[in-house]
């Protein structure tokens, strides 16, 4: 940091820096991709930030903290960042790393917008300090799974790690396909290998298979079972939590990792704003943008809007959720109370359901939109 942070509160008028605070997971066990993507929107929308003139003339600058899929590193890090005195707190990709941030975020009165988490319960109790930009997980499996339904697929595995997120995801699925003839058969991935799975597949006549699962393993070497188990040819795989999104995927699979629908949060036409951002992305990451990129940009567009509104002083921030009124890179962005949504959420972020082109698999085709 070049400059001492200031007291909450406190406005100072030397032209120091205006500071949020970025939490991305950027070491193992942690999504490296996915936190890699996160820091570049983050940080291309702060650098545009300042050209265009800062917070009131002061810089925006992001001090970073590495989570690596810590709930409690991350805990530790916005105790940390909250006594540096940072204005605001962004980013996580981390759904249960995410809510361990935002309850501490709230209890300390610290402003947070959650950038990609998708529980809807992202905090135990009504949050007046946290704020979210990616849809709630039970709105994107839902699509998804009528995306399931409408492809032909009422039989569904869903092999699954013990995980607050993966629980959610598979309940979701459950609810959601239960009264529509669906049925959800659960394979529990701390008891069987990628062959055992092979095996229930094929004596349950399941004829799609969810990944609920951590990326690279199980779920590398599940799809590559899967692939070569002429019982399955006609099984569909499919990864909800979107671990085909990165170039990761189709380097530890290639071929294989084709044709595995999973939910994207982009619309199917980028407004001239998203146009331009992703092309500025494009530059920085030296592949293409996934999703992620693009909410790390809209989060910091988001925060500095308020922050211009109201200053650096966190306790006249918490009131201005309501108020944003923002032009993101997908969309015009809002804030309300969503039922069974536990802080402050945008609540038309787009969805897609995609899979990468079997004859083509650095290209995306969309499959569904909700």
């Amino acid at each position: 940091m070049n400059t001492p942070p200031s007291p909450p509160g406190v406005e100072p008028t030397d032209g120091s820096a205006v500071q949020i605070g970025a939490l991305v997971p950027l070491t193992r066990p942690g999504w490296v991709d996915a936190g890699r993507h996160l820091l570049a929107g983050l940080e291309l929308a702060v650098h545009e930030v300042n050209d265009a003139g800062g917070i009131g003339g002061r810089p925006l600058e992001l001090v970073v903290r590495d989570t690596a899929a810590d709930p409690e590193k991350a805990a530790a890090a916005v105790d940390e960042l909250a006594r540096l005195g940072v204005a605001a707190l962004a980013g996580e990709y981390h759904s249960v790393v995410a809510r361990a941030a935002a309850a501490r975020a709230d209890a300390l009165g610290l402003q947070f917008l959650c950038s990609s988490a998708v529980l809807d319960a992202l905090t135990e109790q009504p949050a007046e300090w946290v704020a979210r930009l990616a849809p709630p997980q039970s709105r994107g499996w839902q699509i998804y799974a009528d995306f399931l339904l409408g492809a032909g697929h009422s039989r569904i595995a869903v092999a699954a790690q013990p995980s607050v997120y993966w629980a959610s995801g598979a309940r979701i699925l459950r609810d959601h396909l239960a009264p529509r003839g669906g049925t959800v058969i659960e394979l529990d991935m701390r008891e069987l290998t990628p062959a055992a799975v092979c095996d229930e597949l094929a004596d349950n006549r399941a004829t799609a298979l969810l990944l609920l699962v951590g990326h690279p393993e199980p779920a590398v070497s599940i799809v590559k079972s899967v692939r070569r188990d002429q019982r399955l040819a006609e099984i569909m795989i499919g990864a909800p939590a979107g671990q085909p999104e990165f170039a990761e995927w189709a380097t530890s699979l290639g071929d294989d990792g084709a044709a595995i629908p999973f939910l994207r949060y982009l619309p199917e036409r980028l407004s001239p704003l998203g146009t331009r951002v992703e092309t500025a992305l494009r530059e920085r990451l030296a592949e293409a943008p996934s999703f992620v990129a693009f909410e790390g940009y809209d989060t910091v567009a988001v925060l500095a809007d308020v922050l211009r509104a109201r200053g650096a002083d966190r306790a006249r921030i918490a009131e201005f959720w309501p108020r944003v009124a923002v032009e993101g890179t997908r969309g015009r962005i809002r804030f309300s109370r969503t039922p069974g949504v536990s802080v402050w959420q945008w609540a038309w972020a787009p969805i897609q359901v995609v899979d990468r082109d079997p004859a083509e698999p650095d290209r995306f085709r969309i499959l569904h939109a909700g």
